[in-house]
């Protein structure tokens, strides 16, 4: 779960200084299952039990950014494949899902060293990076460089394109290798169970 930008504080933080932080990336395959439950049980507190499987289904399968401390898994994102279909291009697209940092270490930069990992994948190995953001997220992309997308964007259904409702998310784009992106033209994302953002 994202959150506000970590220049804004609203409690006085832990001093991270004398922790060990360790980062890792590792693709799903090869994380640990006390490792994946460990994720698990990371976004299921930080979603306040509103993670669901589809929500778990869709962070894995890609390369995953995890950070911890003494005490254990304090922050972690992952990055999947997906394809969106633009202007008459399909688009390789990293999908940025399950960004989350544990209560105690939150507002100290470590969903910043998430998102670092996660954009370094994204600009190496997609043509575009995508993600749908919270409100208490949108800060932190956007100070990182991330663009809200002001066009239309339609999911590639069983029956064709579905139009998607006004969702209470924002969908940010990062151009990677594609460029910049008309916003004259609709995004169409490819189809998956649950939200399709």
């Amino acid at each position: 779960m994202s959150r506000p930008h970590p220049a804004v504080r609203t409690r006085r933080p832990r001093d991270t200084d004398a922790m060990t932080l360790r980062l890792r990336n590792a693709h799903t395959a090869d994380l640990a299952p006390a490792e994946l439950r460990a994720v698990r049980t990371l976004l299921d507190d930080a979603f306040e039990g509103d993670f669901s499987e589809d929500d778990w289904d869709h962070t894995l399968g890609g390369v995953h950014a995890l950070v911890h401390d003494d005490t254990g898994l304090a922050a972690h994102g992952a990055v999947v494949q997906r394809r969106v279909l633009h202007h008459g291009r399909s688009l390789r697209t990293g999908y940025v899902e399950g960004v989350a940092v544990r209560a105690d270490v939150r507002r100290q930069g470590l969903g910043g060293r998430v998102m670092a990992a996660l954009e370094g994948v994204i600009d190496r190995a997609y043509a575009l990076g995508a993600l749908s953001a919270t409100c208490e997220g949108a800060g932190l992309y956007a100070a990182r460089g991330w663009h809200e997308w002001p066009g239309r964007f339609h999911a590639l259904g069983p029956d064709g394109i579905v139009h998607l409702p006004d969702e209470e998310v924002w969908l940010f784009l990062r151009p990677a290798s594609a460029g910049a992106l008309d916003p004259a033209y609709e995004l169409v994302f490819d189809w998956r169970d649950g939200d399709v953002l």
